[in-house]
This record gives structure tokens, C-alpha cells and sequence, in this order.
């Protein structure tokens, strides 16, 4: 595969790594803070920041992923093959997934209860998310269309059918007839009797990747390419008029469900946090292209691209047998110097990692487009 322009790469780099900076804060405040401090308004601001980097990751693949798969268009490659090549990809990363829970399960033995092998989180939902994109993709692209038109069209469809059955599949609509394993991964039930909010089921999460794939196919537009500032400024603003419609539905006295939890399932809530993403991905393409960005060596660049690995990492020293802080005995200044001293830690692993990545492949061009190396 031929990369496409730095430029175009970075600022999904740098997107992905401000997740992981947002994600690392979460872990290290809801980890180290002592009780006292978990009352103060900087913890609350700080675990509502922690609502942003998953939908943030699941949007990036699915960006990533539309660049992968018009790639393989452009070069010949059959809707057969390249929906054989990305659902292998997404089960790649659902077996990551599974495997991150055994490591997990293994680390809290003997304390950690059995079910946590089969929690729900991220990775899971990324995976299963790049099958079922991937599986949509070949639908459209099996009718033989050269259009970027009809993917964008049905991107958009399935995110706002899965973010529209979601109250319902939460409440009214819950398929006790599954087993509670497969049935966590529709509203996130675990085995817990009830949908749980601290779980990443498809429903919504699988939402915000359709998202992002149609944005990919639209950045990959003869329009975009050619007026690509002037998308990104349109994307943004109309992010925040998609929040205001949002915030006006969630005003209305008519409500379409039986049982409406804003912060959970609400469309209007994820229709809240499209707009955010839509805002945050003009400020990073601004911030790479005309900020600082790509002046000088930038640590969110780096950890973007090896988003995967110091996701992994950084759990163990965070929640972990080897956490680096006491847990739950921390000030808020002590916990931060701990972010801090995590966030560097972060940054020389990531570093390390794509500098062996190089010396093993001297001669390869790197493509990141998935950004979890």
C-alpha cells in the first residue's frame, strides 16, 4: 500500500494520541485519587473528559478504515478479497481483545471474579465493529458501484439505525433469550441482570465507527482533496450545529422512548458527541497543518501511532498488580505528578516500539492508517 500524504496522516495521529492522553488522565484520577478527592469538581471534570476517548478510538478506525479499504479499490482488489482482508483485521483486534482479558484475569487472580473474561471493552467493540463494517462494505461494493456515494450513504444508515434501537434494546427490547455473553455485546448486560453503563456494547458504540467511516470516504472525496481545508472548516462548523440540534431535541417535551436515559443511550447524547468529534478533527487538522503540530517533535503524534500498545501498557501501571501509586490513597497533586511520570513513560515506550519497528523493516514503507502497532 502506498501511504498517503504525511499531512493527512498526522492529524489522525494526533487525534488518536490526544485519546490516549485523555484516557490516561481518566485511569490515573479514578485509580489513585483517595475518597475525599473523588468529591471535588476537578474529578468530575476529569471523568467527563473520560467519556470522550472512546468514541474518539472507535471514530479513528473508522476513518482508517475507509482509507485502507478505498486503497485496496484503487488498486484492483475485489469486494470479496477486501472484505476478507479488513473482517480478518477486526477479528484480529477482537482477539486482542479477548486476550487483554485474560491477561487481566490473570494479573487480578485469585481476586478477580471469572466473568471479567468475558467483559465487553473497547478493543472487543473495535473489533466487532471493524467485521460489521467491513461486512457492509462488501454489500455495497459487491453491486459493482465505482461511487463513494453509496458507502458514505450506508455508513450513515447503520450508525443512526444503531443509535435509534438503542434505547429500546436497553430496555423494552432486551434479547433475554441470549445467553448473557453474546447478549453484553448487543446493550452491554454482562452477567449482571441489567445493561452496564462502564461496558462498550455495539449498541451504540459501533455507531460512532460508521461515523467515522463515512467522514474517511468523504475525506477521500475529489472535493475534499481538492478544497481540504475548507472541508475540515465545514466538518467543525457543522459539528456544532449538529450539538444545538441535538441539545433543542433533548429540550422537546415529546420523547420517542418509553424510558430515556440522556447519558447512556439517548440518539440525542450520541448526536452531542458526532458533533464533538466533528469539532475535535478540524482542531487537530488546524493544529497539524497551521499550529505547532508537525513543527517539532509532537508527543501526541507519537502516541497515536502506537495507540494499541500503550492502551495495553499503561492499564498495569494504572489498576494493576504494578500500579506505580498507592490506590485510592492519592492527592490530587500526587496523582498528577503520576499522570505526568505515566504520560513520559508512554511516550519512550511508543518511541521504542517504532524505532525497533524501523530497524526490523528497513527497507519497508510504514502505513499507519489503523494506528495500533
Amino acid at each position: 500500500m502506498t501511504a498517503p500524504a504525511a499531512s493527512r496522516l498526522a492529524f489522525i495521529d494526533w487525534m488518536r494520541g490526544l485519546a490516549c492522553l485523555l484516557m490516561f488522565q481518566t485511569h490515573c484520577y479514578d485509580s489513585w485519587l483517595k475518597p475525599e478527592a473523588r468529591k471535588t469538581t476537578f474529578f468530575m471534570w476529569s471523568q467527563l473528559g473520560g467519556t470522550l476517548p472512546a468514541p474518539l478510538f472507535l471514530f479513528l478506525a473508522g476513518v482508517s478504515f475507509a482509507l485502507v479499504t478505498d486503497k485496496l479499490r484503487q488498486r484492483g482488489i475485489d469486494a470479496k478479497q477486501i472484505a476478507g482482508t479488513t473482517i480478518r483485521r477486526g477479528a484480529e483486534i477482537l482477539g486482542l481483545g479477548l486476550l487483554f482479558r485474560i491477561q487481566e484475569y490473570a494479573i487480578g487472580f485469585p481476586w478477580a471474579p471469572w466473568s471479567d473474561l468475558l467483559r465487553v471493552d473497547v478493543l472487543n467493540t473495535i473489533g466487532i465493529s471493524m467485521m460489521l463494517m467491513g461486512l457492509v462494505c462488501w454489500v455495497v461494493l459487491a453491486r459493482g458501484t465505482g461511487s463513494r456515494i453509496p458507502l458514505i450513504g450506508a455508513s450513515v444508515t447503520v450508525a443512526a439505525i444503531i443509535a435509534l434501537l438503542t434505547p429500546m434494546l436497553w430496555t423494552v427490547w432486551r434479547p433475554y433469550w441470549l445467553p448473557w455473553p453474546i447478549q453484553s455485546y448487543v446493550n452491554g448486560v454482562h452477567n449482571l441482570g441489567e445493561p452496564q453503563p462502564w461496558l462498550f456494547p455495539i449498541f451504540p458504540w459501533s455507531a460512532f465507527a460508521f461515523v467515522g467511516l463515512a467522514v474517511g470516504f468523504l475525506l477521500l472525496s475529489d472535493w475534499a482533496r481538492k478544497r481540504e481545508g475548507m472541508f475540515f472548516l465545514l466538518g467543525g462548523a457543522g459539528g456544532l450545529v449538529v450539538i444545538e440540534i441535538a441539545r433543542w431535541l433533548d429540550r422537546r417535551p415529546e420523547q420517542l422512548y418509553p424510558v430515556y436515559d440522556f447519558w447512556h443511550t439517548s440518539p440525542n447524547f450520541f448526536l452531542i458527541r458526532v458533533g464533538l468529534l466533528l469539532a475535535i478533527l478540524f482542531l487537530s487538522y488546524a493544529w497539524c497543518r497551521w499550529g505547532l503540530g508537525q513543527w517539532a517533535f509532537s508527543p501526541l503524534i507519537q502516541l497515536g501511532q502506537t495507540s494499541l500498545l500503550v492502551y495495553w501498557v499503561h492499564i498495569e501501571f494504572v489498576y494493576g498488580r504494578f500500579s506505580i501509586l498507592h490506590k485510592h490513597g492519592m492527592t490530587i497533586r500526587g496523582a498528577t505528578l503520576g499522570l505526568a511520570a505515566i504520560f513520559t513513560a508512554m511516550v519512550l515506550l511508543s518511541m521504542a516500539r517504532m524505532h525497533w519497528k524501523k530497524r526490523r523493516t528497513p527497507s519497508r514503507v510504514v502505513v499507519r492508517t489503523a494506528g495500533a502497532t
